[in-house]
């Protein structure tokens, strides 16, 4: 008997697993361009389901590193030899972000932008590390013949708006905010002073062991199109620890001459640098103050000064009951600068305990408003209250210390208290009472 022919389906068996490896390998592949952390933040798993305008509002911490000088460089290389010194490069910094927790957003040039979504702990840990590397990068650039690099490295901590951006046809993924600009900025001014690694106020809030990390502040800078300035600050665990420890050992030196330069007192503060750098010969930061204040003149002063901290209209976030605790705690801030100022060290008790009181009940209050309506960052902002008593505590404990130094004293003032209420109304509450303002908008 003739067996009839089959004519059911003759799919090869494996035809599946081959189409879900070819899945597979299309999604790897694609990762590369878009790092599959950024899509998980957006809350997508398949690739094919991104779709312009998606966003997500989070906080993040976002890493800049630049190599120095690198025009400089590049004109001393063919157009291969740059490709490729620039793969070399970034094939040796690109592990070390993702063994941190991190994710590279985007190469621009030679620079290298990353996020960090869990700590910025993790973004200060993985700075060393990367320059850590760095230098087992120059030992083979050495041997090879070639002289050795040198990057900087600019860290802040904040609210970012995480989406898509483009067109119908060519998409990007990115973070967008002010966050972002400020971290732009920290890496540049690595270049002013000649140092590795700064890091904004903020990130300093939100680190969870300040105590593990060696930070001294730096300069108060200005970021093209915000209102305020900023406080910066330098990382030096990186250095060599001699210089680490002549740093921490006559820190309280170089904090004194960097009040004077800020209140404008250039003669005063070149005295106190040339003071400090004897000690501290190798401490570039120092020697980039010491040429600032050589070339000063009155144009520089007026740029670099803070503006008199009085409350201003654009300071109001609402809701009222707040606005009115800031103009208080700002009133009781600048009655102690004056105090301390006037040498009515016999005042400032007082006044010390007046503003702790003021802003426990401030904040207190916020904290009650801001999880009676479900903000999703309450913690965060938190953080940046208790930055403040800690700072508080710091400037308490100099002056029962017997600390007289009234430039010093007043600087401090308005650096750690007036400046860190004018960035937080800014930063912090303007981005609450939008929520708020958005909030009650949708119930109504």
């Amino acid at each position: 008997m003739t067996a009839r022919p089959s004519h059911s389906p003759s799919f090869p068996q494996d035809s599946s697993d081959t189409l879900r490896e070819q899945l597979d390998t299309t999604t790897k592949a694609y990762s590369r361009f878009v790092p599959r952390q950024f899509l998980h933040l957006l809350g997508i798993e398949d690739i094919r389901k991104v779709e312009l305008g998606q966003q997500v509002e989070r906080k993040m911490t976002i890493l800049f590193a630049d190599i120095r000088d690198f025009t400089a460089l590049s004109e001393t290389m063919s157009p291969q030899e740059n490709f490729n010194f620039l793969n070399s490069y970034l094939i040796h910094m690109e592990p070390v972000i993702t063994a941190h927790g991190g994710f590279i957003d985007k190469y621009i040039g030679d620079a290298i932008m990353a996020l960090f979504p869990d700590s910025p702990d993790q973004a200060l840990h993985c700075s060393l590390a990367m320059l850590q590397r760095l230098e087992e990068y120059n030992d083979g650039r050495q041997r090879a013949g070639y002289r050795p690099i040198r990057v900087g490295i600019g860290i802040n901590t904040g609210i970012v708006i995480l989406g898509t951006i483009g067109g119908a046809e060519r998409m990007d993924g990115t973070v967008i905010g002010d966050s972002v600009n400020l971290a732009a900025r920290m890496e540049k001014m690595t270049k002013e002073y000649r140092v590795s690694v700064l890091i904004s106020e903020y990130t300093l809030y939100c680190l969870d062991r300040p105590e593990l990390w060696s930070i001294r502040f730096l300069d108060r800078t200005r970021v093209r199109g915000k209102e305020g300035t900023q406080s910066v600050f330098e990382v030096f665990n990186c250095e060599p620890p001699a210089l680490r420890e002549a740093k921490r050992t006559h820190q309280k030196h170089f904090d004194q001459a960097l009040a004077y330069y800020h209140v404008d007192d250039s003669p005063t503060a070149r005295e106190q640098l040339l003071t400090y750098i004897a000690m501290v010969p190798d401490d570039t930061a120092a020697h980039a103050y010491l040429e600032r204040c050589e070339t000063a003149n009155d144009a520089l002063d007026n740029l670099r000064a803070d503006p008199p901290y009085v409350w201003r209209a654009e300071y109001a976030t609402g809701p009222e009951i707040a606005d009115i605790a800031h103009q208080k705690l700002f009133a009781e801030m600048n009655e102690l600068a004056a105090a301390i100022d006037t040498g009515k060290f016999s005042r400032t008790s007082a006044l010390l305990e007046s503003i702790q009181s003021s802003a426990s009940r401030s904040f207190m209050h916020e904290r009650e408003l801001m999880e009676e309506d479900r903000y999703p960052f309450v913690e965060l902002h938190t953080r940046q209250h208790d930055r403040f008593f800690h700072f508080l505590t710091e400037l308490q404990r100099e002056i029962e210390l017997g600390e007289m130094d009234r430039i010093y004293l007043t600087f401090r003032v308005k650096r750690l208290l007036t400046g860190w209420l004018v960035n937080h109304i800014l930063s912090a509450d303007r981005h609450y009472g939008h929520y708020r303002i958005t909030r009650q908008g949708k119930q109504a």
